[in-house]
């Protein structure tokens, strides 16, 4: 997430205002201290004019510094200490494809990914990070590997037929979300007045809010809701949708970020993903995360920075 873009910081800002996050608000370069004591060693910064030379580096290292934010499905470490999750897991095939034979986690809070990244703590953020503005601004991203919409957790039936915001609105419906999650956001968009709505810390909280009856639903990702009413006998997930951002539809990308500099890393990674997706590897190397066709995507960086 963008360092100090007022308020925002988290995995998944999807607004053009001070985003929060697709899965966190919580401001945060705290962690950058933390970073320096794990021993990771700094790098050259690459001249700009050249495209960057860190790809010639890693090659020559035979290993590639991954940030990420222990975030399940995106990265994180296992129960038996393996580093794992839909990037890590896409980094080492791609890397392992630029002649980069190992991957190496550096684990942070999710806001100081991109301030951990620029002052050369580690050497891509792999983090399931969304591309927007804010950020576009600060680091260079790969083009998305997989793209998100939204949807609700509601009781089983869902007895007031909520599907999109607008639903939650008319129907009056008591409406809860997860902690910075942006989803907060396209809820007042739609007229949701936010003192109104409950704030949780998670998808699991959101679900047992629904199943207890506090409220009528719980908004979140396709794919967080997807998994987590998958042992609920009470709950349902309803259809993704695109929200609605100034009255148009609003798909976010995940992908990877480098240092404004690494235009040649960063473009020989992007070969490599559109190889992948030509050939329907990607979607295998993502599918163990609960990723399905749906979360496949064509969408570039360059739409997603609004160049």
């Amino acid at each position: 997430m963008a360092p100090p873009l007022a308020a925002e910081s988290g995995h998944t800002a999807h607004r053009r205002v001070p985003r929060p996050s697709r899965r966190s608000l919580l401001a945060g370069v705290a962690a950058l201290g933390a970073l320096g004591a794990a021993g990771c060693s700094r790098v050259p910064t690459a001249a700009a004019g050249s495209g960057g030379d860190l790809l010639d580096r890693l090659r020559a290292q035979g290993v590639v510094r991954l940030g990420i934010a222990g975030e399940i499905p995106f990265g994180y470490i296992d129960k038996d200490g393996r580093l794992t999750g839909e990037a890590p897991e896409l980094a080492r095939v791609i890397f392992r494809r630029l002649g980069v034979a190992e991957v190496q986690p550096v684990p942070t809070e999710f806001g100081s990914l991109i301030p951990g990244l620029n002052s050369q703590q580690f050497d891509v953020v792999a983090a399931g990070m969304y591309v927007n503005p804010e950020r576009c601004a600060q680091v260079l991203f790969a083009d998305p590997d997989y793209q998100m919409l939204d949807s609700f957790v509601v009781r089983k039936g869902n007895p007031l037929g909520l599907h999109n915001y607008q639903d939650v609105v008319r129907k009056k419906a008591r409406f809860a979300t997860g902690t910075g999650y942006a989803e907060i956001q396209y809820a007042v968009e739609a007229g949701y007045k936010e003192s109104d709505i409950l704030i949780v810390p998670d998808q699991v909280a959101g679900l047992n809010a629904v199943e207890a009856g506090r409220v009528d639903v719980f908004a979140g990702t396709a794919l967080t809701t997807r998994e987590v009413v998958k042992k609920s006998t009470k709950a349902e997930v309803t259809e993704s949708f695109a929200p609605l951002v100034d009255g148009k539809p609003h798909v976010d990308g995940g992908a990877f970020a480098f240092r404004p500099t690494e235009t040649r890393l960063r473009d020989a990674f992007n070969a490599e993903l559109r190889k992948l997706k030509q050939s329907g590897e990607l979607l295998r190397i993502l599918q163990p995360f609960g990723f399905t066709k749906d979360e496949m995507t064509d969408l570039t960086a360059k739409e997603l920075c609004g160049g």
